[in-house]
């Protein structure tokens, strides 16, 4: 736990957040194009839907329970949050989960910082644990993680939860593990901080983004799932406090990327539409509701939602 706490206070220094504990920041919508406003409703407003945490990641949405699920990582908890408000504890300890997504069965999968591992919760409640090593090496810290509709997990895994001398790893990978569970290769190995990721609704590309570099980069997905053809979508290096971290895309391929201010809004072509400013410097965000035409964003004691006209991509 102690080296989890250690993490998050470099998390939350690195993020270098204005907000302080009990002052809310201001939120709103920052248009850079006139095509960014048409993504919500009318008069829309970001709802704070939970708070009181210590630093929340990992959002997902279960739609037919009808409740979200998020990590707060040094609470080394998962919270499950429906509807109408009503909290409760999901999973405690969670060995510090991070970043969580559905399988296409519909089960829990989960980073966990704490073990350095990546999680299946079957449908019974049992965890299985599907990948803890590379090459007979352990994992650095399982950050976030996506799952192909082939049944493919991609999950990113920078050292944040982690001592140096504790790193087995000699990079910071992207591996991919197929459905079976039965090989895990790196997928990209030139990362800093490798981090939040996300599929092109075709699936035909993946966006990771470097929390370090603060930049996303965009692969080209190839049949057998390997990646190539990368190059820099968006530079989000700018001179304001919070890093790219989590990531989401809508059905028409608009990609929502938390960082510096909110959660970053870009179209297809790489073009900045605009910000979801939120009052706390958030990490992820997810779709949700029965329409996937809400967007959760975990803001580090806190939950928000806004709604949006386009939904977004179910179990991403």
């Amino acid at each position: 736990m102690l080296r989890i706490a250690r993490w998050i206070k470099r998390q939350i220094e690195s993020q270098l957040a204005t907000n302080q504990p009990g002052k809310l920041g201001i939120s709103r919508l920052e248009s850079k194009s006139n095509n960014f406003p048409s993504l919500f409703p009318n008069k829309v407003k970001i709802d704070r839907v939970a708070t009181g945490f210590q630093f929340t990641e990992g959002p997902i949405w279960f739609a037919e329970e009808n409740y979200l699920l998020f990590s707060d990582i040094p609470a080394n908890k998962i919270f499950q949050l429906t509807p109408d408000g009503k909290l409760t504890i999901f999973r405690e300890p969670s060995n510090n989960s991070n970043g969580l997504t559905r399988d296409k069965q519909g089960r829990l999968i989960a980073c966990e910082h704490g073990t350095r591992r990546v999680t299946r919760t079957e449908k019974d409640g049992s965890i299985t644990v599907l990948v803890d090593k590379f090459q007979g090496k352990k994992l650095n810290s399982p950050n976030d993680v996506v799952v192909k509709s082939d049944g493919a997990i991609y999950f990113t895994d920078p050292p944040y939860g982690i001592k140096p001398e504790q790193q087995e790893q000699p990079i910071q990978g992207v591996y991919r593990l197929t459905s079976d569970g039965n090989e895990i290769i790196v997928v990209a190995d030139d990362f800093n901080k490798p981090n939040g990721l996300a599929f092109s609704p075709d699936e035909k590309k993946l966006y990771i983004d470097d929390s370090e570099r603060r930049h996303i980069r965009v692969f080209d997905v190839q049949a057998d799932g390997t990646l190539a053809n990368d190059r820099i979508f968006y530079d989000m290096n700018i001179k304001q406090a919070g890093l790219p971290d989590g990531m989401k895309v809508d059905v028409q391929g608009h990609i929502y990327c938390t960082g510096a201010g909110g959660v970053w809004v870009f179209d297809r072509e790489g073009n900045h539409l605009g910000t979801i400013v939120t009052p706390e410097q958030p990490a992820n965000c997810a779709w949700g509701d029965r329409d996937w035409q809400s967007l959760y964003i975990t803001a580090q004691t806190s939950v928000y939602k806004i709604r949006v006209n386009i939904p977004g991509i179910s179990f991403a």
